[in-house]
């Protein structure tokens, strides 16, 4: 059981390292997962240049994820966009672990 406001996404096992990981939230929303060096982060699935699906990016570095379409970075920790073409940055959610599970915030 997990505290009001989170939503659990995915067995902590099954989020590989440092390959993004996509999760659906129960709203439908796409949800992007990274494990680096053991910690994991979660933000929405678009990017925010052209809406392609960050999962379908890579790690280009240990915490940051390069889209599969036109190049834009960011930091998975923060969702800050650190290479053009993307000026917005990602929503980010925070995780919590717990139980073997990944719960994300989702509320509140």
């Amino acid at each position: 059981m997990s505290e009001a406001g989170f939503e659990k996404v995915a067995a902590i096992d099954d989020v590989p390292d440092s390959m993004p990981f996509s999760v659906q939230l129960t709203s439908g929303e796409d949800i992007c997962l990274v494990k680096v060096n053991g910690e994991i982060f979660a933000f929405e699935d678009r990017c925010t240049h052209a809406e392609f699906p960050m999962s379908d990016g890579e790690l280009v570095d240990d915490y940051i994820i390069e889209c599969g379409l036109h190049g834009a970075q960011f930091d998975v920790r923060t969702g800050e966009a650190v290479e053009l073409p993307a000026t917005e940055e990602l929503v980010t959610y925070e995780v919590k672990l717990q139980g073997g599970d990944v719960w994300l915030r989702v509320e509140g």
